[in-house]
C-alpha cells in the first residue's frame, strides 16, 4: 500500500486516527442525533450498554472496539503501526472528538519532503477526476425537472382519484382543530420546535483547522479511507462480529460525518464511490478477455492486492456483483472515456486501455453487472429476487427498478415501499422524479389487498356516514382516543366495521412482507451495499417489521444507513423501537401528521393501543420526530407528498434536518 499511497505514512496515522473518531462519534449520534435539541448532553464520550467499563478493550459494544471489525482492516491497509492500533482505538472510543480532531487535520495539512511533488501532482490529478466525475453524475439531475412535471400530474391525478381536498374542507368546516392536542403532545415528549421547524438545531460546520488543508488532500483522504475501507483482510476477521463483507452501513455513515469536518460536499463522496467501482469494472473487463491466460490474471490479482490505490477495496472476494434490470450508463460510460487517462496513470496495474474497455461496456448489462467482488450478490440481484411464489402467506414481494442509477456503479442502494395504493403504478409513481445518486427500487407487494384496503378507505372517506361524523366533530375523538387509549364511541366503531377484515389482512401480510425484506438483505441480494429504506403507511410498517426481525439475528447496524417512516400504522408503546433504531447506522426519521384521523381510524380497525407513530412524535433517543401536519390534507397525501417531505428531509446531510415552515408557537 505504501509505494502507491499519496499520502505520507504521518498522513496515513492522521487519516486513520480522524476515521476512528468519526466511527465512534456516528455510535453516539446513533442515539444522541447531532444538532438535537435537549436539556442534557451525553454525560460521557461512551455510549454502548456496557459503557460503564474501565476502557474501549472492555466495552465489546462499542464500534471501534476490535471485536466490530470496522477499523483494524483500516488501519492494516492504511499501514498504521500495528502498536498503535489499540491507542488509537482506545482514544476515540473514551475522548471528545472535538479535542483531538484539530491536531489530526493538522498532521494531515503536513507536507513530507520525500516525493512530496509527485504526490501533489497525483492528488491534483485524483482531485481532478473526482470533480469530473461529480459533474457526469450531476448531469443526470438536469432530466429530473421533466419529470417533476410529470410528478405535478400524478398529484393532480391522486388528488381527483382521492377527493382528499373535499374531506379537509369538510373537516375545517365542522370546525376540527387539533392544533392544541399537537401542542399538548409535543409538551408532553419534551420535544421543541428548533430553528428550522423540526425540533432540530442545525449548527454544525467544518473543523476549524480544515482551513489549513487544500481540496486535494481531502479529496484524497477520503478515497483512501474508502479504499481501506471495502478491503477484505481474512487475518482480521478472525473475532470479528460482522457476518457480511462489503461497504458497511457504519463506514459509510462515518464517511459522511468526516466529509462534514472536511467540508466536502457529498457528491464528491458519491463520485470516490463510483470510481472505486468503475475501477472493480475494468479490472473485471480486463480479466475476461484474459481468462485464457490464468497464470498472468493470477499474478495480476497478487499485484494488485500488494500494490494497488484502491487495492482490496475493488476485488476482495472471488465472485461479481450482478445487478440486473434497469437502465444503460451512457453518463458513467462517458465519464469513464473522459478519465481513462487519468484513472490509468492513478491505478497502473489497470492502465488507460482498461478503463477504455470498461467505458465501452459500461452502456450495456453485460459490462455493467460487474461493480466489486465482495458486494457480490447472490443470484441475480434484487430485480431477480421476485418472490412471486406464495411464502408465508405473502403472494406478492418483488423489487422494480426506479430511476437511471442503475447499471452505474453506485455503491448504495434505496428500498422504496408504498403502503396506500389504488393502482399498480402507485408502487412506482411517488418515487419516480427524485434527485439523488442512489441505486433505488420499488418494493411491489401485496398489491391486491393493499387496493383492497385503501379502496375501502377512501370509499368510506366520501360515504354520508363518515360527512356527518366528520361534521359532528368525531374525528377529533378518533386522534385523542388514539393517544390516550380510551374506547370509541359506539356510533363511530359501527361505522368503520366494515374496514376491520380488509385492514387486518392487510397488517398481518405487512408483517411478513417486513421478514421477508430483512431476508432478502441479510442474503445480500442488493450486493452488500449499504441500504436506505423509505416507505410511507402500511410500506413504513413494513420497513419497521424488518428492522425488528434484524435485530432478532444481527449484533449491529452493518446492513442499513437510513430508515424515513412516513404516516407509519405503528403502535408506540406496545414495539421496541429501541431495538430497531439500533440497526439504522445513520438517520432514522418519524414523520407524523396529527390531523391524520384516516390513519386513526384504520389503525383501530385492528387494534387498540396508546401512541400511534403516524400521527405523533415518538419519544425514543436517536429518531428524529418531523412534524409534516401542514404538507398532508389526508392520510392519501403521502402518495404525491413524500418526494417533497424526503427533499425537505435533505437526506445527504449527516445530521438532522428539515427544511419545513416552522411550527406555530
Amino acid at each position: 500500500m505504501a509505494t502507491t499511497s499519496f499520502l505520507s505514512p504521518t498522513q496515513r496515522y492522521a487519516a486513520g486516527a480522524l476515521f476512528a473518531f468519526a466511527i465512534h462519534q456516528a455510535q453516539i449520534h446513533q442515539t444522541h442525533p447531532l444538532g438535537l435539541i435537549s436539556d442534557e448532553e451525553p454525560s460521557d464520550n461512551r455510549t454502548s450498554s456496557s459503557s460503564s467499563a474501565d476502557s474501549v478493550a472492555d466495552d465489546p459494544d462499542l464500534w471501534v472496539h476490535q471485536v466490530s471489525g470496522l477499523l483494524r482492516p483500516v488501519f492494516r491497509f492504511l499501514e498504521i503501526d500495528h502498536v498503535a492500533w489499540s491507542g488509537l482505538e482506545e482514544t476515540a472510543g473514551s475522548s471528545p472528538a472535538k479535542h483531538h480532531v484539530g491536531a489530526f487535520l493538522r498532521l494531515l495539512s503536513e507536507e513530507s519532503d520525500e516525493g512530496s511533488s509527485q504526490n501533489s501532482d497525483q492528488e491534483l490529478a485524483l482531485s481532478r477526476a473526482v470533480d469530473a466525475m461529480s459533474q457526469s453524475m450531476e448531469k443526470n439531475y438536469e432530466s429530473s425537472i421533466s419529470k417533476k412535471e410529470k410528478h405535478r400530474e400524478y398529484e393532480q391525478e391522486c388528488r381527483e382519484k382521492c377527493s382528499t381536498a373535499e374531506v379537509k374542507s369538510n373537516m375545517e368546516a365542522a370546525g376540527v382543530n387539533l392544533e392544541t392536542q399537537h401542542e399538548t403532545d409535543k409538551n408532553a415528549l419534551g420535544i421543541r420546535d428548533g430553528v428550522d421547524g423540526s425540533g432540530f438545531k442545525v449548527d454544525e460546520k467544518p473543523v476549524e483547522e480544515v482551513t489549513m488543508l487544500s481540496y486535494q488532500r481531502k479529496v484524497t483522504v477520503l478515497f483512501e479511507l474508502l479504499s481501506a475501507c471495502l478491503a477484505d483482510r481474512n487475518e482480521d476477521n478472525k473475532k470479528s462480529k460482522r457476518k457480511i463483507k462489503g461497504y458497511d452501513a457504519r463506514h459509510r455513515v462515518a464517511l459522511r460525518l468526516l466529509a462534514t469536518w472536511l467540508d466536502v460536499k457529498w457528491i464528491k463522496m458519491e463520485a470516490i464511490e463510483t470510481m472505486v467501482a468503475c475501477s472493480a469494472m475494468a479490472i473485471a473487463k480486463k480479466d475476461e478477455s484474459k481468462e485464457e491466460q490464468n497464470q498472468s490474471s493470477d499474478s495480476k490479482w497478487a499485484k494488485w492486492k500488494r500494490g494497488g490505490i484502491i487495492g482490496a477495496a475493488a476485488l476482495t472476494g472471488g465472485t461479481l456483483m450482478a445487478v440486473t434490470g434497469g437502465l444503460a450508463a451512457p453518463a458513467i460510460a462517458a465519464g469513464l472515456s473522459a478519465l481513462a487517462p487519468t484513472l490509468g496513470t492513478l491505478i497502473p496495474v489497470i492502465g488507460a486501455t482498461g478503463f477504455a474497455a470498461a467505458a465501452s461496456a459500461a452502456g450495456t448489462v453485460a459490462g455493467s453487472v460487474a461493480v466489486a467482488a465482495s458486494f457480490g450478490a447472490a443470484g441475480a440481484g434484487l430485480t431477480g429476487s421476485k418472490m412471486a411464489r406464495r411464502t408465508g402467506s405473502v403472494d406478492e414481494f418483488e423489487f422494480r427498478a426506479v430511476g437511471e442509477n442503475h447499471n452505474q456503479g453506485r455503491l448504495a442502494v434505496e428500498i422504496m415501499v408504498s403502503g396506500f395504493v389504488f393502482d399498480e403504478e402507485d408502487f412506482i409513481r411517488p418515487w419516480e422524479g427524485l434527485i439523488d445518486n442512489l441505486e433505488r427500487y420499488a418494493l411491489q407487494w401485496e398489491s391486491k389487498n393493499l387496493i383492497a384496503v385503501s379502496t375501502a378507505i377512501q370509499d368510506w372517506l366520501t360515504s354520508r356516514l363518515a360527512m356527518e361524523l366528520m361534521k359532528q366533530g368525531a374525528m377529533l375523538t378518533v386522534l385523542s382516543t388514539l393517544l390516550a387509549a380510551l374506547a370509541w364511541p359506539a356510533t363511530l366503531l359501527a361505522a368503520t366495521d366494515f374496514i376491520d377484515s380488509k385492514w387486518t389482512i392487510a397488517i398481518n401480510r405487512s408483517d411478513k412482507a417486513g421478514k421477508l425484506l430483512a431476508e432478502v438483505l441479510l442474503k445480500g441480494f442488493h450486493g452488500n451495499r449499504p441500504v436506505t429504506l423509505v416507505g410511507y403507511s402500511l410500506g413504513a410498517r413494513v420497513i419497521f417489521k424488518c428492522l425488528q426481525f434484524l435485530a432478532e439475528t444481527e449484533p449491529n447496524a452493518e446492513l442499513i444507513e437510513r430508515v424515513i417512516l412516513l404516516g407509519a400504522p405503528i403502535s408506540i408503546k406496545d414495539e421496541n423501537w429501541g431495538a430497531a433504531r439500533k440497526m439504522v447506522a445513520g438517520r432514522f426519521v418519524n414523520a407524523y401528521s396529527t390531523s391524520d384521523w384516516t390513519l386513526g381510524v384504520a389503525f383501530r380497525a385492528s387494534l387498540l393501543t396508546q401512541g400511534l407513530a403516524g400521527i405523533q412524535p415518538i419519544d425514543v433517543p436517536g429518531i428524529e420526530n418531523v412534524d409534516v401536519t401542514e404538507l398532508i390534507e389526508g392520510h392519501s397525501s403521502y402518495l404525491w407528498t413524500t418526494q417533497h417531505i424526503l427533499e425537505l428531509l435533505d437526506l445527504d446531510t449527516y445530521y438532522p434536518v428539515y427544511h419545513g415552515t416552522k411550527s406555530k408557537q
